[in-house]
């Protein structure tokens, strides 16, 4: 029970690594609110982990406020925030044959990225912060990738938004670190989830070649990472980011 009484806040978490972390964290203890844009698996997820389930748009500010003060209200305070939600548009930058420009990124498709996976966990973070900073502790986590270390190929708005979240972690870790706020990231590597299930199989085929483990890595895997840097355990880690990606050599 490392999470015995604390508030736990996930963001998507009614699917993949999120649904995952909800349901390890409940096991340890933890008081857990889990948000997502889709609130029937939402429901679903809630009902079968025991947690509490708001649909929320994280790169909606105001409703962010509204669901972090509510929860702030009726648990009286919030322990650990884990800003797992995000989404993926890819394409390349610009597409080209026989010398032509025949295609670009959709300037929407970046916006909405950005909105999300960017916008979103700052939304997060500062609704949840004042909360932490009154009650002299606390635990954030981000959830970077580690293409957002690397980069790769044809993902110029979601690697855009994973460096970007390494980058604020570290501003964070300096900033709140005063009030006992710890703020992490975690990047994770190719992961077993719907998003992966969609692909091709060619393409799976292909991305497992630069596995060194010889596959893919599990939810729950990231989740003991999550848990790890959400305890006290990891009292003295602030601003890391800890790859999750057996050892994942990212190709082109």
């Amino acid at each position: 029970m490392r999470l015995k009484g604390k508030v736990a806040l996930i963001t998507g978490g009614s699917a993949g690594i999120g649904k995952a972390t909800a349901k390890l964290f409940v096991e340890q203890g933890a008081n857990v609110f889990i948000c997502s844009r889709t609130e029937v698996t939402g429901l679903k997820t809630a009902e079968e982990l025991g947690c509490n389930y708001s649909r929320v748009d994280i790169s909606d500010r105001q409703a962010v406020q509204v669901w972090v003060d509510d929860i702030a209200e009726k648990s009286g305070k919030i322990d650990i925030l884990i800003n797992n939600a995000g989404i993926v548009r890819d394409g390349l930058l610009v597409k080209v044959k026989d010398g032509e420009l025949v295609k670009q990124l959709p300037e929407e498709d970046f916006d909405i990225v950005v909105s999300v996976n960017l916008k979103g966990v700052f939304n997060c973070t500062q609704a949840v912060a004042p909360h932490m900073i009154r009650q002299g502790s606390g635990s954030i986590i981000n959830a970077s990738s580690v293409v957002g270390l690397d980069g790769n190929f044809g993902q110029t708005s979601y690697v855009a938004t994973k460096a970007g979240l390494v980058g604020m972690t570290k501003v964070w870790a300096r900033e709140l670190g005063r009030f006992n706020i710890r703020v992490n990231a975690v990047a994770a590597g190719s992961i077993q989830t719907e998003m992966l299930d969609s692909m091709p199989e060619k393409f799976l085929t292909e991305l497992k070649r630069h596995q060194p483990l010889g596959r893919f890595g599990q939810p729950e895997e990231v989740a003991h990472a999550y848990l790890f840097l959400a305890s006290d355990e990891a009292s003295f880690v602030s601003g890391a980011v800890l790859r999750v990606d057996g050892a994942l050599v990212v190709g082109t």
